[in-house]
């Protein structure tokens, strides 16, 4: 037997291809419903030809086999079937986070060489792609010939797919789309599909990191695919008929395992294009939801205070992982009342390490699941080591996590330098979160190593930020620092030495980052200061961030 009574001996390696998954899913559930979202539902059967036809349209416009794709999309049916359709093809989905501003959308579709860009013609009051697209490509619409763009800020990018009733310039609207998928077959994508090696990239995914852009994480079919059944066949033990429901945005990994995993058993994945408490709540009960995928402390507080709470059924829920130890105790305390019979997990992870690397299960103390962030997935090692010294800990002891195993990352795109410092000679990838081992082998997160934030779930750089106050003209130099916050976990703040001959003041700086950056990195304080605490030679952010939590009343 494994760690909390897992029999290793019963689990099987189980990889493939994400387009493979797909199709393994409609072969025993063709007619069950695989995807749900709000005004929307479709079956396997329904799907798969749906990602053909759609894979048939990429093939005819040009995209091949290699090539990087862009998903600019909200969490939707349409999201779900672009990942598998360039799956198909072997292209490699590039997730866009959907929240990004113009910028950040440059600086993704140049630095991961996007050939194509998808996304949809929706205007909401969280979304205009269109919009936003231009703004990061200002000779888009007057391009010649959408089909073969040629823009200064992405030299690769030769076109952009606006899906929708609307057209605009420079886009290949639904209709240029969908004549194009008519001149490829099926069996073009088959013959296609079957080229594709389960060590093939799948997906580069961005990741905050301590430098000023954030990195693109190569993911291979391989880790994505073993790392969706493992946690679904095993360790969360998914039944056939489950229907695995989470709020989360799809271009983030971890909530795309659970959309992965309900697909691996032929279940049902139910999500939402935005959260809302109301809505959530509503499809937990209609839908009959058994697995809630939910870490976020924002998203559970919303909906503990929504008039809905106290009358929503959620008995039909056997598993959540809400990642109760960082979370205020009422909050764990509202569910241990409002559905005793759920078991609730706590989970660890990164991009880097394919989503998931630790998380509870039906084996360990129910209790663990309030307090701990589980234990490792079988295949996967983790030790705590001395950052110094490499010096393995002890129970209870903090040092540096370590990972090895099937679901690492293979590199950081482009960036070879940053991939070397990343691992060790014996393939282990050195995180810099610092963490602990109980004596039961359950994990416990306590904070980075690096200079980053971790805001509402979102990792969020320093660099970054103080990368995008530098280029205003008044600021000499930016310091950023996280201060705890009870609804977001952490939130950034910022230090500002201004140029002697220029002055800004904070609101005007906030709508400067506000313009520039997504809003969760934006700070919500800004300090003027003439004369930084020094070490011998660097700033010390520890003492800056004392001062401000002194002047706001603050404690951890």
């Amino acid at each position: 037997m494994g760690t909390k009574g897992e029999d290793y001996a019963a689990i099987r390696v189980s990889a493939t291809t994400l387009g493979d998954l797909l199709l393994k899913g409609r072969d025993v559930a063709g007619d069950k419903e695989a995807l749900v979202f709000p005004g929307e539902r479709k079956t396997y059967n329904e799907v798969a030809a749906s990602v053909l036809r759609r894979a048939r349209g990429l093939k005819a416009l040009g995209v091949k086999r290699g090539d990087h794709v862009g998903i600019l999309l909200p969490s939707s049916i349409e999201f779900v079937e672009t990942l598998f359709a360039n799956a198909m093809l072997g292209a490699i989905s590039v997730l866009m986070n959907a929240r990004y501003k113009a910028p950040e959308m440059a600086y993704v579709a140049e630095n991961a060489d996007l050939t194509t860009i998808v996304t949809n013609d929706v205007v909401s009051e969280h979304v205009d792609f269109g919009k936003r697209l231009g703004e990061a490509f200002p000779d888009l619409a007057s391009q010649a010939d959408a089909r073969t763009l040629h823009l200064p800020e992405a030299p690769l990018l030769r076109r952009i797919v606006m899906l929708g009733g609307r057209s605009a310039s420079g886009f290949i609207d639904q209709a240029m789309f969908d004549a194009a998928a008519m001149t490829v077959s099926d069996q073009d994508i088959h013959r296609t599909r079957l080229t594709v090696r389960i060590r093939d990239t799948a997906m580069i995914l961005y990741t905050s990191g301590t430098s000023a852009n954030p990195k693109g994480c190569l993911l291979s079919h391989e880790a994505v695919t073993r790392e969706a059944a493992n946690l679904a066949r095993y360790r969360w033990a998914f039944q056939h008929d489950e229907r695995a429901w989470s709020p989360l945005p799809l271009f983030h990994i971890a909530a795309m395992l659970c959309m992965l995993g309900a697909i691996e058993v032929g279940g049902t994945f139910i999500g939402q294009p935005h959260f809302d408490a109301g809505e959530s709540l509503r499809q937990i009960e209609d839908e009959r939801v058994t697995m809630m995928f939910l870490p976020f402390v924002t998203f559970h507080q919303a909906m503990i205070a929504h008039p809905l709470w106290k009358t929503a059924d959620l008995s039909s829920v056997r598993l959540q992982n809400s990642c109760f130890a960082f979370m205020p105790d009422r909050v764990g305390q509202a569910y241990r009342e409002k559905a005793p019979n759920m078991l609730q997990v706590g989970t660890m992870g990164m991009t880097e390490a394919t989503g998931i690397v630790t998380t509870g299960g039906y084996a360990m103390d129910p209790e663990m699941g309030f307090k701990k962030l589980g234990y490792p997935l079988a295949g996967i090692e983790m030790k705590i080591v001395d950052p110094e010294t490499g010096e393995e800990m002890g129970v209870d002891e903090r040092g540096e996590i370590l990972i090895r195993g099937y679901n690492l990352f293979d590199g950081y795109y482009k960036d070879a330098k940053k991939t070397a410092e990343a691992f060790d000679l014996e393939g282990w990838y050195h995180s810099a979160d610092i963490g602990s081992i109980d004596e039961h082998g359950h994990v416990m997160f306590h904070g980075r190593f690096k200079d980053m934030l971790k805001v509402g779930g979102e990792n969020v750089a320093a660099a970054e930020v103080e990368a995008v106050l530098a280029t205003h003209p008044a600021v000499r130099l930016a310091q950023v620092v996280g201060l705890p916050d009870e609804r977001l976990a952490e939130i950034p703040a910022a230090y500002i030495e201004c140029n002697d001959e220029l002055t800004v003041d904070a609101d005007e700086l906030i709508a400067y980052a506000k313009a520039r950056i997504a809003s969760f990195k934006v700070p919500r304080h800004i300090r003027f200061i003439k004369e930084w605490p020094m070490s011998a030679s660097k700033i010390q952010k520890f003492k800056l961030r004392t001062a401000l939590m002194d002047e706001l009343g603050l404690s951890d």
